[in-house]
């Protein structure tokens, strides 16, 4: 198995050239929702430049219609991520129109079995940890998830597990989940948004080479 990494909360050109050099698998781009991470759809478009054919990721939360037309036509992501209180019903709308990751937060066996109502209608689901209660950001907070819940529990053939990652933790949560992606954000970087060179190495090489 090939374990594929998103590097998420991307702001700056310097740092998107050092994730498609080091070879991650998916862009994030945290676009126009709560986050220190949060740029424009414009910035976001700026930066898709330097993604080269790595695919791009707007992330966002509850996003309205008018902001999904938006970054569909300046940004043209390969994927939306769903990181709000989406339903299926709604993820299913946005589905029509562009690939879409839904993301959820799990911190029981119940919450996985929340995900599962998502079968079919994302392309694929992230398991993250949940946000501390009542916080507007959805992610980025470096809270690692109980990676035994996602073990003991039916999974999709491709999903994808955030929270808390690190180049120190990350191949034990690889090998314990079988995640075929891992989302990384916090983890390589030296502040809200800007991103450790040297960590998103160590980091590619401890999900390739364990």
């Amino acid at each position: 198995m090939i374990t594929r990494v998103k590097i998420c909360g991307l702001t700056r050109p310097e740092d998107v050239i050092c994730a498609v050099e080091n070879g991650a698998g998916f862009l994030g781009f945290i676009v126009e929702c709560p986050s220190k991470r949060r740029i424009s759809v414009a910035e976001a478009s700026g930066l898709a430049q330097y993604s080269g054919d790595t695919p791009r990721v707007a992330v966002t939360v509850n996003p309205y219609d008018e902001l999904i037309d938006r970054i569909l036509a300046e940004m043209k992501p390969d994927f939306i991520q769903l990181h709000g209180d989406e339903s299926p019903a709604r993820a299913a709308e946005i589905a029509k129109r562009c690939k879409i990751i839904k993301a959820l937060g799990i911190a029981s066996d119940a919450d996985m079995k929340i995900a599962e109502t998502y079968a079919g209608v994302a392309d694929f689901i992230l398991y993250d940890a949940k946000p501390p209660k009542d916080d507007a950001v959805r992610g980025g907070h470096g809270v690692a998830i109980d990676w035994d819940i996602i073990a003991r529990a039916p999974t999709p053939k491709t999903f994808a597990v955030a929270g808390g990652l690190t180049p120190d933790n990350v191949a034990l949560a690889v090998s314990a989940t079988r995640a075929s992606i891992v989302d990384v954000s916090s983890g390589v970087e030296v502040s809200a948004g800007v991103k450790d060179h040297s960590k998103i190495t160590a980091f590619m090489d401890a999900v390739h080479n364990g």
